[in-house]
């Protein structure tokens, strides 16, 4: 007999922050407002002292991160960033998204924040949920207006990933 007491009918999201100045944060909070409504959990976490182990939580993850200096990832980014690169993990369990914040003035570089943690879960057996953000500072738009747009999508997307991964 088969136990629907089980099955999980709330999506935990979590969301791992990495900025410098704050706008990724603000980003976060927005999406997080707009989607923790009782059928759906958001955490949101400063990338600040995390390691791979943070991967270990359930649910589904938002990159939320900025680009700093020549294409880095934020300071408070780094230690995680580094930490993955090291510890190398298998996080082919791992389903997530980037929403990547950058400034196309800065061509050479633009949004590599985002697209470098992109590329290294994605090494190391993750499975991005829809296509990666790419927020231009420049374009007039505000980061947390675009993520409220992209963010309905996403969540849709969110759901049938962690469907797919029970």
């Amino acid at each position: 007999m088969v136990q629907y007491s089980d099955c999980q009918m709330t999506l935990k999201i979590n969301i791992l922050v990495g900025t410098m100045t704050g706008t990724a944060q603000l980003v976060a909070q927005e999406l997080e407002l707009a989607w923790d409504d009782g059928e759906v959990e958001v955490e949101t976490l400063l990338m600040d002292k995390l390691d791979s182990t943070v991967f270990a939580r359930e649910g589904v993850f938002l990159i939320c991160t900025s680009t700093y200096g020549q294409g880095d990832v934020p300071d408070n980014a780094r230690p995680l960033y580094e930490d993955l690169q090291t510890t190398r993990p298998d996080l082919s369990q791992l389903r997530y998204g980037v929403f990547g914040l950058g400034d196309r003035t800065y061509a050479e570089t633009f949004n590599f924040g985002g697209q470098r943690f992109d590329e290294l879960l994605t090494e190391l057996g993750g499975r991005r949920i829809g296509e990666r953000v790419r927020h231009d500072a420049s374009s007039g738009v505000l980061p947390e207006e675009m993520a409220s747009e992209w963010g309905e999508e996403w969540l849709k997307l969110a759901r049938q990933a962690a469907g797919q991964a029970a």
